[in-house]
């Protein structure tokens, strides 16, 4: 299993070691102890499943306070493009976003711990979307950033975007709260 860092602090991609032979494939998605040697020390209380067809934008979203949320994202069926946007007031790379092709075939993760806004699109023609989370979903705590923001300035990879009506009325960027603080001390 490999862990591999990216030019925004904290988020990491994790390829598992795919064993392949005639009846298919097995890897492991989740192994508490190989995720916290790799970085990823959090616990995980949920987990959760989407199905999407092409085109769909999903995000912006996040979670603040004593409810704010780290994922590990993969997909199960088809191919999305995996976002993460760094919302950490003083980070260098505040403002910045990466982006990873996550799919069936490469069974590639993304980590995205607290402090980052999270949303993918569909590129293939229907996609499910797997996450685990290290908190509960709270309504109240909830918060979105329009996925077209122009400050942001997010190539999603799809013509026609299918975006639902509660994304659409996302805050912009600019917006935003300071839930968020980088830590300038790391240890």
């Amino acid at each position: 299993m490999k862990f591999e860092t990216v030019f925004i602090d904290d988020l990491l991609i994790v390829q598992p070691d795919v064993f392949f032979d005639e009846r298919g494939y097995f890897f492991e998605s989740f192994n508490k102890e190989k995720y916290v040697n790799g970085g990823i020390n959090f616990t995980f209380v949920q987990d959760n499943l989407s199905k999407s067809k092409k085109g769909t934008v999903r995000g912006l979203h996040y979670q603040v306070g004593e409810f704010s949320q780290g994922k590990l994202c993969s997909v199960i069926v088809g191919k999305v493009l995996d976002i993460a946007v760094d919302i950490r007031f003083g980070s260098p790379t505040f403002g910045k976003y990466f982006s990873i092709e996550l799919s069936e075939e490469n069974k590639t993760q993304l980590w995205i711990p607290p402090g980052f806004a999270h949303g993918f699109s569909v590129l293939s023609d229907e996609a499910i979307f797997s996450y685990k989370c290290t908190n509960i979903y709270n309504k109240q705590a909830e918060r979105s950033i329009l996925y077209n923001d122009e400050i942001l300035n997010i190539d999603w990879q799809v013509e026609t975007p299918i975006v639902s009506p509660k994304d659409l009325l996302a805050k912009k960027f600019s917006e935003m709260e300071r839930d968020f603080i980088y830590q300038t001390e790391r240890g």
